[in-house]
Parts: C-alpha cells; sequence; structure tokens
C-alpha cells in the first residue's frame, strides 16, 4: 500500500527529505534514459541493498513491489512480440526500480516531512503560489492512495461474498460511490477547519 511509513532508525530514514526527492528523481531520469541493461541490473541491486540498509520488513516491502509485477506478467511479453525482448526488458526493469524507489521514499519518509519538505521548496515562490496549500494538497493525496485501495478491497472482498467477482459493474460503481462519499467528507473537514476558499 502505498504511503505506508515504516518507522525505522537507518541513515535512509534520517536523511533530509528534500534530499530524497531529488535523488530519487535523478535516478528515475538516469534509469528512464538509460538503453544499458546492465546499469538497470546494477540499479535494481543497488535498490534491494538500500531496502535492507533501511531495515523494511520484508512482507511491507513486497506489498509495495508485489502489485507491479502482476503488470509486467502482461505487458513484458505484449512488448517483447511487439518492439523486442532487449526493450521489454529494459521497459521492466525502469518501472521496477522507479516503483521501489518510490516505495522506499514513501516508506521512510512521514507525511510530516513530505508536507515540510514542498513548504521549504516553494518558499522563494511564494508570491505565485502558497507553498501550505500545496503541502496539504500533497500530503492529501499520499494519504488518499491508500484510502482508495482500501475501498477497493474492501469491495473486491463485498463481490467475492456474493459471488459476482467476474462482475466489472460490481466493482466500479462501489468503489466510485464510496470515493465520492469519501471526498465528500473530506471536504466537510476541510471546510470546518477553515479551509473552504
Amino acid at each position: 500500500m502505498i504511503g505506508l511509513y515504516s518507522p525505522g532508525s537507518s541513515f535512509i530514514h534520517r536523511a533530509p527529505t528534500l534530499l530524497k526527492l531529488f535523488l530519487l528523481s535523478l535516478c528515475v531520469l538516469l534509469i528512464g534514459t538509460s538503453p544499458d541493461l546492465r546499469l538497470i541490473g546494477g540499479a535494481v541491486a543497488g535498490v534491494v541493498l538500500l531496502f535492507v540498509i533501511a531495515r523494511v520488513p520484508v512482507r511491507a516491502a513486497a506489498g509495495q513491489i508485489i502489485p507491479i509485477l502482476f503488470i509486467l506478467l502482461i505487458a513484458v511479453p505484449i512488448q517483447g512480440l511487439l518492439s523486442g525482448w532487449l526493450v521489454a526488458a529494459l521497459m521492466a526493469g525502469r518501472l521496477l526500480v522507479a516503483v521501489a524507489l518510490a516505495a522506499l521514499f514513501t516508506m521512510t519518509t512521514t507525511v510530516t516531512a513530505v508536507l515540510e519538505a514542498f513548504q521549504t521548496l516553494l518558499r522563494p515562490f511564494r508570491r505565485f503560489v502558497d507553498p501550505d496549500r500545496v503541502g496539504l494538497l500533497v500530503a492529501l493525496t499520499i494519504r488518499c492512495i491508500p484510502l482508495v485501495s482500501d475501498i477497493v478491497s474492501e469491495v473486491l472482498e463485498a463481490r467475492t461474498a456474493r459471488g459476482t467477482q467476474w462482475s466489472l459493474m460490481s466493482i466500479a460503481v462501489p468503489v466510485v460511490v464510496r470515493s465520492l462519499y469519501a471526498a465528500d467528507a473530506l471536504g466537510e473537514a476541510l471546510i470546518a477547519r477553515g479551509l473552504d476558499d
């Protein structure tokens, strides 16, 4: 589940949030533009090492990575047949590294730290944007990803219990309706705190 913080005392946990954001962006950029499969393989090994250093629980880390593997099971063969297996391997490696690095960032950085980092980053542009509002938006986005994930999981369990697991409508409609209810409740909470303008 994206946005699930895993407490720890490693230097990755203690590193400044802005530094982690910069390194995350730089690594994803380098991996995304590199045509060298050896570099991608080295990056995969490096990410595994970072997870070990951060002492992130294996189960929690696997929960972050496994969903992308299901996507790759479909995407890699299609990409391999259409563009070649080297291109497919590069695409798979890039996606794995990007998702794993993003997961490591969210699992070693609190929402409060992300909020403060964005406020610091945008402070020089205060004349054009409100750093506090942008920080709040980022924090809400991070919080809403696991919230929607929970909604989808609950709907999947409910439709399985009703024996409608193969009906697309039985998941799409409840997820949309419950997400809208959650958004409405969130909006009311923000209005109650004076953030309605």
